[in-house]
């Protein structure tokens, strides 16, 4: 009985779709994002040793406090972000990005300053900086078709399958196609995988402006804009009233402590947080957090097995590796544009902020994830949006706003 009162097999398999959604569908950017930074396999599956024990600890420990399903993720996003802006930087000076931005985040948490500090930052430029950074993944979805046509058709083929018939394994069964075209047509090395553990590998940050300015400023702020706080929303949206401040110290906290392994960006969970909260999970919302544990003790098993993930991944093609992770982007890179673009005060500061950040441009050795945010704000003090009440906002504007 008390085996079965721990374990519900609703509240277990919540758990495992969860992992298992959430890795397969965001994976691919953390490799392309350690690779950015001239990681090698052992820096690699570090990073993913230190990601999954973040997010174990993290799911279990607030999960069993709070009494709520807590599901923590790495930041997708900020991965994304960090595929690109991390070019030309070394692997300490990313470390030292990761300890910044992790000490903001836990800043914000402790101070309660979250809710000022994102009052700051319009979330439509937030959405739209987003967006930028997730846009040339969406592209390469389909721009790898050049090199290997067969393979994405057959793999963007059975995502626009499932998402009709089977929405919540549409990513799972595309990755499941795609490594068997591969597998078959040659271009996947089963030799190349290996099983072995993970082993943390301790990296001395270093700091620079340039790193500070351009990677740990924006994923700061898109860890922030775009995972906590959709995060906290889906909470609040199933009834769980938890206390944000104390979550957002505790995942900046345990953030801070991995960095240097390779932690970049620890967050609440949204969309496979969803997974948890819901009666899916357990008819009993009382009892719903042990959904959340069970996710954490996935992830803990997934983060030991860090290196044998890391060898598979590098065995995949990597026009698979791209497509996968366009595909797992669609959702966020469509719900970012719709925010962006959602009303008439902001648009067209979010488009000047979506074409800088998306053009890749870099000075002062600064990534374009800053300046497109920049330019979004002197877009917006040039177009008056930053002196424009909010009731000055056409009504129809605020509605169709709140509609979506």
């Amino acid at each position: 009985m008390a085996g079965r009162n721990i374990a519900p097999l609703p509240a277990v398999n919540a758990g495992f779709l969860a992992v298992l959604i959430g890795f397969t569908s965001s994976a691919a950017i953390v490799f392309s994002a350690a690779r950015a930074a001239g990681a090698d396999d052992a820096e690699l599956a570090s990073w993913m040793l230190a990601l999954c024990v973040g997010m174990g600890v993290t799911c279990i420990g607030l999960s069993l406090r709070y009494k709520a399903p807590i599901v923590t993720a790495w930041s997708t996003p900020g991965a994304a972000l960090l595929a690109t802006g991390l070019t030309g930087h070394s692997m300490p000076e990313a470390i030292g990005a990761f300890v910044v931005s992790a000490a903001l985040i836990t800043l914000t948490g402790v101070t309660g300053w979250f809710g000022r500090v994102m009052d700051r930052v319009p979330t439509e430029l937030a959405a739209a900086l987003l967006a930028g950074v997730l846009i040339r993944f969406g592209m390469g979805l389909f721009s790898s078709a050049n090199t290997d046509v067969t393979l994405i058709l057959a793999m963007f083929g059975t995502y626009l399958l499932c998402r009709r018939f089977l929405p919540r394994y549409a990513v799972l069964a595309a990755l499941l196609v795609g490594v068997t075209v591969a597998a078959v047509t040659g271009t996947f090395r089963p030799g190349a995988v290996r099983f072995s553990w993970a082993e943390p590998v301790f990296t001395m940050p270093s700091f620079s402006w340039q790193a500070v300015i351009g990677v740990a400023v924006p994923l700061f702020v898109v860890t922030m804009a775009s995972q906590n706080l959709p995060g906290v929303a889906v909470l609040r949206n199933d009834g769980y009233d938890v206390p944000v401040s104390p979550l957002i110290t505790w995942t900046g906290t345990v953030n801070l402590l991995l960095a240097p392994f390779g932690a970049f960006g620890l967050n609440l969970a949204a969309i496979t947080a969803a997974i948890c909260t819901g009666p899916q999970a357990l008819a009993d919302p009382r009892r719903r957090y042990l959904a959340a544990v069970w996710a954490g003790v996935f992830y803990l098993i997934v983060g030991v097995l860090g290196a044998t993930i890391t060898s598979l991944l590098g065995a995949l093609p990597v026009v698979l590796v791209l497509g996968i992770a366009g595909i797992g982007l669609l959702g966020t890179i469509g719900s970012s544009l719709s925010t962006a673009l959602r009303g008439d005060r902001w648009r067209e500061a979010a488009v000047v902020t979506l074409l800088a950040t998306a053009s890749g441009i870099e000075m002062l050795g600064i990534g374009s994830a800053f300046w497109g945010l920049i330019a979004g704000v002197l877009t917006a003090g040039a177009t008056g949006a930053l002196r424009r009440r909010p009731d000055a906002e056409p009504a129809e504007a605020r509605q169709g706003g709140r509609a979506r």
